[in-house]
């Protein structure tokens, strides 16, 4: 079936977001349809807004709209702790478990020669920096346990190592091969409780 070249585009641009296939893409068209201007107008308004606030943090690499941001700038976190993330999204789901009170750092990704993704291109010489720079006692590295993941984690390691820093890792309640970000707040919870020495 044919659609009319505006419907058409907009269906298009849907798809091109992750996970999204040609009937979802439809059906979040047609709601935009079904919406007022003024919700329409808000919710392009905010597309825009985000794309251009939404930044890295300087110092964490997390996403924020501040910089240093909201984490970063509160007074009432652990200096001396660092959580080691890849993305920021893993940063939202371990905040959810309200159990952890250091700083993060988001590696932007991890260790991919496949995908010509090496140490170089992720923030992994910054993390050494703040580690010294702040006196950090602990770096706790949240990786997702996969081959890059292990691979990111056996490299910070090799960095860190000659620092007088403790290097543990979360234990994962979750199976090999899944994501932090889809991870329940209990399972999450127990594996910050639980991490161990590397």
């Amino acid at each position: 079936m044919q659609f009319t070249p505006p419907l058409a585009r907009l269906i298009e641009h849907f798809q091109k977001l992750p996970g999204i296939g040609p009937k979802s893409a439809q059906r979040m068209a047609f709601h935009v349809l079904k919406m007022s201007m003024q919700d329409v107008g808000e919710f392009a308004v905010a597309l825009v807004d985000c794309k251009e606030k939404v930044r890295n943090c300087s110092e964490c690499f997390h996403l924020s709209a501040q910089d240093p941001c909201e984490i970063c700038s509160n007074d009432r976190r652990d200096l001396s702790t660092i959580c080691v993330v890849a993305d920021a999204r893993d940063v939202i789901a371990l905040e959810r478990t309200r159990e952890y009170r250091g700083l993060y750092h988001v590696l932007t990704g991890l260790i991919s020669p496949l995908e010509g993704k090496g140490p170089d291109e992720l923030t992994i010489r910054d993390l050494l920096g703040r580690v010294q720079k702040l006196g950090v006692k602990e770096v706790i590295l949240a990786i997702n346990p996969t081959i890059e993941g292990d691979a990111t984690v056996l490299y910070v390691q090799s960095i860190l190592k000659s620092l007088p820093v403790s290097i543990t890792r979360i234990a994962f309640g979750l199976p090999v091969g899944s994501d932090l970000e889809y991870a329940d707040d209990i399972t999450l919870s127990r594996s910050l409780a639980g991490r161990r020495e590397v």
